[in-house]
């Protein structure tokens, strides 16, 4: 298998149109290489605990509200040729996802770390929901098959805040500044959402050279 660790925040819109295209490939291919694993990155590391107002944030980000709007009219056009809603006016709140990224920690040792991730994008982008809100996170845990009870008791601690928040630091030395960012078989970076038919390009090379690879060792 050829491992890939996609690097995002539950909260980037790109991330959620990355996503569904890296998928559309993968349906057309289920023989597929690829062992996935998703890892942390916050995009407002200082995000105070409680979040803050979304236009707020948008405007500081993008430099008022002219430039909030240009930004997110591309990602509202983006979204929708890959096949996805976003909910903009149930958008509230940009949340701080610390917690959500110690939920998909969780759920990767659970077995069920892409379901989370859907429910997470899905509750932001479609439901406008507080995924910093652990009432949130825990229907999300449990709409995906998790143990509701053992992210109760998880989320009531600090239980990997600090190796999530050194995981991030670790895609930062890195060089990542942005995400999604995807590592293949930890050595080769690919950055943003790239198209399906990129995705489907590199897993046919990917299923040759391992094609090539087999047949050289039964030869020898």
């Amino acid at each position: 298998m050829t491992t890939l660790e996609i690097i995002s925040d539950p909260i980037c819109p790109w991330c959620y149109i990355g996503k569904a295209k890296l998928e559309k490939a993968l349906a057309q291919m289920p023989d597929h290489p690829f062992e996935i694993t998703w890892k942390p990155f916050q995009l407002n590391p200082d995000m105070p605990a409680a979040g803050m107002d979304r236009r707020e944030y948008l405007e500081q980000k993008f430099g008022g509200q002219k430039g909030a709007i240009k930004v997110y009219s591309q990602i509202a056009q983006t979204a929708e040729a890959a096949g996805l809603d976003i909910d903009f006016a149930k958008m509230l709140r940009t949340p701080n996802t610390i917690d959500a990224h110690r939920l998909i920690h969780w759920a990767r040792l659970d077995g069920k770390q892409n379901t989370v991730v859907d429910e997470l994008f899905n509750r932001f982008f479609k439901e406008g929901q507080d995924i910093s809100d652990h009432s949130v996170l825990i229907e999300a845990a449990k709409a995906a098959g998790m143990d509701s009870e053992m992210v109760i008791r998880l989320l009531a601690t600090d239980a990997d805040i600090a190796e999530t928040r050194d995981a991030d630091q670790k895609a930062r030395a890195m060089g990542i500044t942005g995400v999604p960012t995807f590592l293949i078989d930890g050595q080769y970076v690919v950055s943003g959402a790239q198209e399906t038919t990129f995705w489907l390009n590199l897993i046919e090379e990917i299923s040759e050279m391992q094609r090539k690879t087999t047949d050289e060792s039964q030869t020898n």
